[in-house]
């Protein structure tokens, strides 16, 4: 393995990784050039290549046998219906299981969010539907209906409540709470559609490139309950300000709603209670972190306050 000390930033837990693994002949073929991220200890991400190939490399840092195979598994699933065509996938190069190691090869696009902010204020809406569409590519094979788990979901959203870092939006936060256990009755005794999902879907997870739309950072997908990816995907929006039809529901752009509902054919206990129940629980999720802008916080407040006065209109 080689790499490009000078892109490393000066973080121990690369560093000690890095060393971990020098020397491996296995890796002869893979090279380190950027580290991009770390997330939560679990996982080092870099940008590299693989036998001349540009790649994605992830080092699996907690259970990396586990991790790493069971992300590589999903991989190949994926591009077997993904591969070519509008709605794609990164194509996975190699897995090292020994060393909690996944290679997949990096596909040029720019990032959606990037793309969206970057179009005119008229354009920015024509994303939406090709986001939906290439997530019901995604899911298709493998929804099925099953029992709900809504009160799981709310159960381990609420743990997330004192992690909110800010002390003015907390309020809302147990607000959000309370309208969320009251949906929780109307939904005893009914399914909801589950599916392989993406797991972190969200704009800067979708490449645009000049034919499709290309997915990324896929590996984690797990069953969820289909609209988690949805509420995913807008509230990061959401939480940015960022509504391109102009149009607000839940706090977030309605306009990509109505584009997820029409891929997905949602019913109307889908589209008025499960997918607003789901924007609440992201909402729960996802609290705000210290080191965040003033105007980002002040998106959220917005965010967080259109989202409840919605969920108090629901009468499931």
């Amino acid at each position: 393995m080689s790499r490009s000390t000078s892109s490393l930033p000066d973080l121990d837990a690369l560093s000690a990784l890095v060393e971990r693994l020098e020397g491996v002949p296995e890796l002869a073929a893979v090279t380190l050039e950027d580290a991009i991220r770390v997330i939560n200890g679990k996982r080092a991400i870099f940008a590299g290549s693989y036998a001349g190939t540009p790649a994605i490399i992830r080092f699996y840092l907690d259970e990396p046998r586990a991790y790493a195979r069971r992300d590589w598994e999903e991989l190949p699933r994926l591009w077997a219906f993904m591969a070519d065509g509008i709605h794609r996938v990164n194509k996975p190069l190699i897995h090292y299981p020994d060393l909690g190691l996944v290679v997949v090869r990096k596909e040029p696009g720019k990032p959606m969010l990037e793309a969206i902010w970057q179009a005119e204020p008229e354009a920015r809406a024509s994303y939406m539907p090709q986001a939906a569409d290439w997530l019901r590519h995604y899911t298709a094979p493998t929804e099925r209906y099953a029992a709900m788990r809504a009160p799981s979901w709310l159960t381990k959203a609420e743990k997330r409540l004192t992690k909110q870092a800010f002390a003015r939006l907390r309020p809302l936060l147990s607000a959000l709470q309370v309208e969320l256990r009251r949906l929780v009755p109307a939904m005893v005794g009914k399914e909801w559609r589950v599916a392989i999902c993406h797991g972190d879907f969200h704009p800067n997870n979708l490449l645009v490139a000049e034919d499709g739309l290309i997915g990324i950072d896929t590996g984690g997908s797990a069953k969820l309950p289909i609209y988690k990816d949805m509420a995913r995907f807008t509230t990061h929006m959401g939480r940015r300000g960022l509504h391109p039809s102009g149009e607000v529901r839940f706090g977030v752009d309605n306009g990509t709603l109505e584009s997820f509902a029409a891929a997905f054919k949602l019913d109307a206990f889908e589209r008025e209670v499960w997918l607003p129940f789901m924007i609440g629980i992201e909402g729960l999720l996802r609290v705000e972190t210290e080191g965040l802008s003033r105007s980002r916080i002040r998106r959220a407040m917005t965010f967080y306050e259109g989202l409840l006065e919605d969920l108090r209109g629901i009468d499931p």
